[in-house]
């Protein structure tokens, strides 16, 4: 089985969106299919040795729709995202040309129309203002002119759409609105061609015309409104693609030479300059420079670099020139996964958007049918109460009024574009979301399960406390003496200790006969004199100086010269900056935070004490942090899991959302749902402000799309008449149903203003 993303041309509502993903779904070979509306594309999982494109494009061509196979290759920077991205959006704004030049010649006559339609209406109600200056006959003769070339001409989609639900028997929003204004058009052509007919049915000369060019001039520009919104959706990516450099300046052969950024290869040493943009990943060999990652990271500040630092590709040098090697280039960059991962999770689904599929794949054929019903219902039962001519009117203008006003493009629409849009504004953040299920569960936790090392705090040991013994020494001198016999050893505590000294600009001593001391510490003469460092036993555990040390979770060890303790230092696993702010945030958003760790009690209770963690499990295996992740989902908490070990990939896994830290393993970063850029676990507190956000928008949009179908299909049937004599024009239907997409789309882009470090 593989899995591919196809662009999908000749979709533009959710019933096509519907009739694609079941007619898919039937053919032998496809596992899965995963349309999206606001992003018109099709994610497909098949057997890549029975079926090819080709083969699924026969299946659904005859329905009017197109997979195109997103551009891939070697050459490309990206493949199959930056490319590919690229053409699809220059392909939708030549159709949005399209639309705009078509809007801009039928709106104008719409709204012309539209005008004296309104005139001719409130002369009949209201004395003061006068008949409309035109005999109807002349009105309506220019009116059917117009109307031809609008329907036939500018409607010619809409045409089509019934053409295909003839045919194949699938309808889509197009073949409601071209069943509509058809309808209304043929049934006033008829009426004002041939007079004989009126008469003899006694009719009046009532007329749709005006009817069927404001319908279609609304909807129009309905449609371009909602594409244009929709491009503005997928801004996230187009911002990502755009930190790309287009050219690198490498060395070959001894000459710098400028070529384009797909042409750089592993091992390539890339110059770069003060101002430039870093073309792809690698690793600093001569030079420093500070470099501004925020673009990438969500870091405001410049990261200072020097040899043997990472750097990655799209973020901007600010000053200093250096050179660095190339070590992942093309789709195996940091950007580019960066946007491959915001791309296909901004074309996922979440759970709540079944209940809209469902609905949009039964919705037309129930809109039909509703139409049919109403024009018998007003023909049956109003011809007997209002008279034929009088029934056959509302009938008609009911009919109409319902296959226009019934458009599922909101329902369809409600979910994804706030999906994408939501998606783009973590990617802004350095908050990497990789699925819309993701999102959606994020929203729900009611417990933040922390791993300690690596997430709360830094994951680097570092020397806390310097305790002297003895009159004889200071504790500098006893730091410095230590530094300078732990700088022969390779042990990570050693290499701590060594690194406080430095920063305090100490002089290490020479020494003499260094010795490790199988695990125990380590020995050295410093001017003949012996010295030992070593880790407390026995009962010097309980020394009180030790003791007190280590009840704080630190490691410590001492100090011996010729036998004698002259002094204690203390190291520990130092908690980040930003972990207090953090977890207070988290609080403040009513959620329990729990720290999960395989260290001892003390050092875990004592990390915990200071970022404010509300429980605390500690000593627990690797193996086990899922078990004790599922022990809580059984007692009915909703968990989010936030690690970066390869020990936390099992727990992550298991947790209802899993969050890795960037700085993590690629393990942890692969079990996970949500990715964390520079492993800021502020960032934690802000994913949730955003899934909270996003669903929200979500549930708004789902239920006035409902509303907006629930009240205006039995409005545009007539069910007013009978109270209150109010029956709505198919005109306002076109009106409303251009704006019920159009404001479904205009309130998922209010995430773009979102701020992510405020309670929602």
């Amino acid at each position: 089985m593989t899995t591919r993303t196809y662009t999908v041309k000749g979709m533009h509502c959710a019933s096509c969106a519907a009739i694609i993903t079941k007619k898919l779904s039937l053919v032998k070979g496809i596992k899965q299919v995963d349309i999206n509306l606001a992003t018109e594309t099709a994610k497909i999982e098949f057997d890549n040795n029975v079926l090819t494109v080709d083969v699924l494009n026969e299946v659904i061509g005859k329905y009017g729709y197109t997979l195109v196979a997103e551009q891939s290759g070697e050459n490309c920077s990206i493949p199959g995202t930056v490319s590919g991205a690229a053409s699809h959006k220059e392909e939708k704004e030549k159709e949005l040309l399209e639309q705009l030049a078509k809007v801009q010649f039928a709106l104008p006559i719409a709204l012309l129309v539209f005008i004296l339609m309104m005139w001719d209406i409130s002369a009949q109600f209201f004395e003061v203002i006068p008949n409309l200056p035109i005999p109807m006959e002349l009105f309506n003769i220019i009116s059917m002119a117009l109307a031809t070339y609008v329907v036939f001409r500018i409607g010619a989609p809409f045409l089509h759409g019934i053409t295909l639900f003839i045919r194949n028997g699938a309808a889509s929003m197009d073949t409601l609105i071209g069943i509509g204004t058809l309808t209304a058009y043929l049934y006033s052509a008829v009426i004002t061609l041939i007079p004989a007919v009126r008469e003899l049915l006694h009719i009046p000369d009532y007329t749709y015309f005006d009817v069927t060019i404001v319908v279609i001039g609304f909807v129009l520009l309905g449609k371009y409104l909602e594409g244009r919104s929709k491009m503005r959706t997928g801004e996230a990516i187009e911002k990502l693609i755009g930190l790309q450099a287009k050219t690198a300046l490498v060395k070959r052969d001894g000459t710098e030479i400028e070529i384009s950024v797909n042409e750089v290869k592993k091992g390539d040493t890339v110059i770069i300059k003060p101002g430039t943009k870093l073309p792809v990943d690698g690793n600093i060999i001569e030079g420093y420079s500070s470099i501004d990652e925020s673009m990438v990271t969500g870091e405001s500040i410049p990261v200072d670099k020097k040899a043997g630092d990472p750097v990655i590709g799209g973020t901007i040098n600010k000053q200093g020139s250096f050179m660095f090697k190339a070590s992942h280039v093309g789709s195996e960059t940091v950007l580019a996964r960066i946007i491959r991962m915001v791309e296909e999770a901004q074309g996922s689904k979440a759970p709540i958007q079944n209940i809209a599929d469902k609905i949009a794949g039964i919705f037309v054929p129930a809109v039909l049918v509703i139409a049919v019903a109403t024009f018998i219902v007003w023909l049956t039962f109003g011809s007997s109460l209002l008279g034929f001519s009088v029934a056959l009117s509302y009938g008609i203008s009911g009919f109409v009024g319902i296959l226009v006003i019934a458009c599922p493009c909101a329902l369809g629409l409600a979910t994804p574009t706030a999906i994408i849009v939501g998606i783009g504004k973590g990617a802004e953040y350095g908050i990497l979301i990789r699925n819309a299920e993701s999102l959606e569960k994020l929203s729900t936790v009611d417990t933040v399960v922390f791993d300690k090392t690596g997430t709360i705090t830094t994951g680097c040991p570092k020397v806390t406390d310097v305790t002297v013994l003895s009159t004889e020494i200071t504790p500098t001198a006893l730091l410095q003496l230590a530094a300078s016999i732990e700088n022969r050893s390779e042990h990570p505590l050693a290499q701590a200790i060594v690194d406080e000294a430095k920063k305090q600009k100490l002089t290490l001593s020479n020494i003499s006969g260094f010795e490790s001391l199988d695990g125990m510490g380590v020995s050295a003469l410093i001017e003949t004199v012996p010295f030992t460092i070593r880790k407390p036993v026995g009962a010097e555990k309980n020394m009180p100086h030790v003791k007190r040390l280590q009840d704080q979770g630190k490691t410590v060890v001492m100090i011996e010269e010729c036998g004698v303790c002259k002094g204690l230092i203390a190291l520990s696993d130092t908690v980040k900056a930003e972990a207090k702010a953090a977890i207070s945030a988290l609080h403040q958003k009513r959620l329990k935070v729990i720290m999960l760790t395989g260290d001892n009690y003390a050092a875990a209770h004592y990390m915990a004490q200071q970022v404010g963690i509300d429980e605390v499990i500690a000593e627990v295996l690797p193996q086990e942090k899922a078990k004790v992740i599922r022990k809580l989902q059984e007692k009915g908490k909703k968990i989010a899991m936030a690690g970066d070990g390869i020990n936390d990939a099992p727990a992550l896994a298991q947790a209802d959302v899993g969050i890795a830290m960037a700085t993590g393993t690629d393990v942890a970063i692969e079990s996970a749902g949500i990715t964390l850029l520079k492993g800021d676990i502020n960032k934690v507190a802000q994913a949730i402000t955003l899934s909270r956000s996003t669903m929200n928008v979500i549930r708004q949009n789902l239920f006035w799309a409902f509303i907006y179908n629930i009240i205006g299909i039995p409005i545009a049937a007539g069910a007013l008449y009978p109270f209150w004599g109010i029956f709505l024009n198919p005109v306002f239907s076109g009106l409303a149903m251009a704006g019920s997409s159009v404001s479904v789309v205009s309130n998922s882009l209010r995430l773009k203003t979102k701020k992510l470090d405020k309670k929602p």
